[in-house]
């Protein structure tokens, strides 16, 4: 993983970060740790401290390609526990996201598939299965993240009824509220929930306690969460209240080695 995503990454999780133990945890020169630090102080992602760094809240999400590296792991075993719940002959909403994306493709091996998506990248995904209808909405492209946030991929997923909606989050606030980066994948989130008969929210632990301004939804809304691992506390109590609509990937993965 790059250095510098992960220092960020830790940045978002922790609050703050320091040059000496950065410099351990990642087995680098501080100064190494301090080029590292300046550069995302000019990017406008940190602001210095002594000795270190805090986190800037961002007005935006990460850029897609980082995104689709961080977690990487965690993101294809809930791809792949995801697909398992779903049969062939179904008709699926996907939303925007890495994650999402990764389920389109953990489900190209699935047949006679009917998927509406607003996500290019799981709509590409998706291509490569057999018998497969891929509906996408009209309009202006929203890159690089090859999705579409518009008043058409409302409409769009408002005229079909799913069997399952797939869609993740960009962060999970401790009363459990959901949060996203721009009112519109707020509005596209919560129609493909509302639109399905079974809906699956998909999230990292890192989602946990994320940062974003858009509020819309509960984690409690979704007939079923996927997650990677159980988050740390705060939230692990706020999961176990859920019972069985969690499903951890983590733990399909050991019982399957």
């Amino acid at each position: 993983m790059d250095r510098r995503v992960e220092i960020l990454r830790r940045a978002e999780r922790d609050g703050r970060v320091f040059v000496d133990t950065l410099a351990s945890a990642l087995n680098v020169s501080a100064h190494t740790i301090r080029r590292d630090i300046n550069a995302l102080c000019a990017a406008e992602r940190l602001r210095r401290l002594h000795g270190g760094a805090e986190y800037v809240e961002p007005k935006c999400n990460l850029p897609y390609g980082v995104r689709s590296v961080l977690n990487a792991s965690a993101k294809l075993a809930i791809a792949r526990a995801v697909a398992d719940l779903v049969p062939d002959g179904a008709t699926v909403f996907l939303s925007v996201g890495t994650t999402p994306a990764l389920v389109a493709r953990a489900l190209s091996g699935h047949r006679g598939l009917t998927a509406v998506t607003n996500n290019l990248n799981a709509a590409m995904a998706l291509s490569e299965a057999e018998d497969v209808r891929v509906i996408v909405p009209g309009g202006e492209l929203r890159l690089p993240d090859l999705d579409l946030l518009n008043e058409q991929a409302i409409a769009l997923f408002a005229s079909y009824r799913a069997d399952y909606g797939i869609y993740g989050v960009g962060g999970i606030d401790g009363d459990g509220s959901l949060l996203d980066f721009h009112e519109e994948e707020v509005r596209v989130r919560e129609c493909i929930r509302a639109g399905a008969r079974k809906s699956i929210l998909v999230a990292d632990r890192s989602k946990f306690g994320r940062r974003a301004a858009a509020l819309g939804g509960r984690l409690e809304d979704a007939d079923h969460i996927v997650l990677d691992t159980a988050p740390d506390a705060p939230f692990d109590a706020l999961v176990e209240t859920l019972g069985d609509r969690i499903t951890l990937a983590s733990e399909i993965e050991a019982n399957h080695a």
